[in-house]
């Protein structure tokens, strides 16, 4: 096995300890610490944190590419596979070799379309049987509805056992730590008056947990959410697509970032000729429409990538290339609203009176902006951040549906759309694939939009006292 690192990847575990170097960072702050608990005090924070996490270990386990060796003789040199594969693909490799001719819907037995094909030594034109999803089956128009019954019993029991051993281990661990009795920890479990959400967390995990069971209970049989035209499975499709829009939206972020916190510092702080640049460039950037900008430089990387097929050894690299650049373009396009927001509270910022101070005490510059300006603006940025996160997972399926985003390889959400427009115009009509991007995209860009609330809320100091409550003990602990 050799480990393989294309350029989102090596970007998706910097971000990833980052985050973990940020979490670091609350645990010895008290106010972020103070805020953080606020926000996480919400249920719905606290349920769109667990529904992001789900995907976040998906797509970290579609980060994790290498090439696996090739049979070979003893005392030769070992080979690798031309093209790398990710942990994902290796769990879910079953259901992706189980391929059809062609379009199959959710829990089908039979193909989509009618067929000739010979059948008892005759020539018959009926829907043949598909050559994975319901193999098991004799007679599918008897056996299927009580087959996909019994095997939803049985990955509810499952999926049951698994949530009540879960509960049981939870509450036991927290009587011993509390010190109270199991009956008086179960009682206020159940009555939602515990000090973190934990009855909405432990509805969520059940929900995800009889889900997940369920889908991989039925795919030992079946096709879940159906397949494509090519035969290939739209479950397996979905999954490989959460990893492209986080990518979307975590490093378009990490784009934006640096950009609209340099520049609108600098510009708010310095003001004169230097915010005059400043803002002369991002206006001109605003000025010009973001899907041409984006189309034109697309468009020339694809071109450059046809031109010098050397610099990209398998497909999946240039694929990657196109992604990352993408992410770059998005966020050189998408940096100006922060940018002008954070200006403006720069310009606010450096009139008050602990600056002036510190400007009179002989401060450096660069010192009273790092010191004294940015930590008064992360709050924004934060927030920002957090809201712009869904949008850039919106802007990836509207550039891939007018042909301009991700590579066509790619599996991505806007790829799924752009598929789907086609099939919504067949006869008899193909609907799986839209409804199944449209349901995975709505859970995530859902659960990034209440999470960002939340942490809005929490963090924005005119909104963080009525949202702790007046008798909250974190209201006090943030204001003091």
């Amino acid at each position: 096995m050799q480990p393989v690192f294309l350029i989102t990847d090596i970007f998706v575990f910097a971000i990833l300890l980052f985050v973990l170097w940020y979490i670091w960072q609350v645990r010895s702050d008290r106010h972020l610490r103070a805020n953080w608990r606020l926000a996480m005090h919400r249920p719905v924070a606290m349920v769109s944190s667990m529904i992001l996490g789900f995907f976040l270990l998906v797509a970290l386990a579609d980060s994790i590419h290498f090439r696996e060796a090739l049979p070979s003789s003893t005392g030769q040199t070992v080979q690798y596979a031309s093209e790398a594969n990710s942990v994902l693909d290796k769990v879910l490799k079953p259901i992706e070799s189980a391929r059809e001719r062609s379009y199959s819907e959710p829990l089908a037995a039979v193909a989509f379309r009618k067929e000739t094909f010979e059948k008892d030594g005759a020539s018959v034109r009926d829907y043949p049987r598909l050559m994975h999803g319901g193999k098991h089956l004799k007679d599918p128009s008897l056996e299927l509805s009580a087959d996909v019954s019994d095997r939803s019993w049985i990955a509810l029991g499952w999926g049951s056992l698994i949530v009540l051993l879960t509960l049981v281990g939870g509450v036991i661990f927290a009587s011993i730590t509390t010190g109270k009795s199991l009956a008086i920890v179960l009682s206020t479990f159940k009555q939602g008056q515990t000090a973190w959400p934990w009855r909405s967390m432990a509805i969520t995990f059940a929900l995800m947990v009889l889900a997940i069971s369920w889908i991989v209970m039925l795919s030992e049989g079946y096709h879940v959410f159906g397949t494509d035209k090519t035969g290939n499975s739209v479950l397996v499709f979905a999954l490989k697509s959460v990893r492209t829009a986080l990518v979307i939206g975590g490093l378009t972020t990490l784009v934006v970032l640096p950009l609209a916190l340099l520049l609108g510092v600098t510009a708010g702080y310095l003001r004169g000729w230097v915010d005059e640049v400043i803002q002369y460039i991002y206006t001109l950037l605003a000025s010009i429409p973001d899907v041409l900008l984006i189309a034109a430089s697309v468009l020339l990387l694809q071109v450059f990538i046809d031109k010098n097929q050397g610099v990209f050894e398998t497909s999946l690299e240039r694929a990657d290339a196109r992604l990352f650049f993408l992410c770059l373009i998005l966020g050189i396009t998408s940096f100006t609203g922060l940018c002008r927001l954070v200006r403006g509270e720069t310009l606010k910022l450096r009139e008050l009176e602990y600056i002036q101070s510190a400007r009179a005490f002989g401060v450096s510059t660069p010192r009273v902006l790092w010191r004294h300006i940015v930590p008064n603006l992360m709050h924004l940025v934060l927030i920002n951040t957090v809201m712009q996160f869904s949008s850039f997972v919106l802007a990836e399926a509207v550039l891939s549906y007018v042909g301009v985003g991700v590579d066509p390889k790619t599996a991505s959400f806007g790829v799924m759309i752009n598929t789907a427009r086609a099939e919504l115009a067949a006869t008899p009509l193909v609907w799986w694939t839209l409804t199944t991007a449209f349901g995975f995209m709505f859970l995530i860009v859902l659960s990034a939009n209440l999470l960002a609330d939340a942490v809005r809320d929490a963090f924005d100091p005119r909104t963080r006292l009525l949202s702790a409550g007046p008798a909250s003990p974190n209201s006090q602990e943030v204001a003091a």
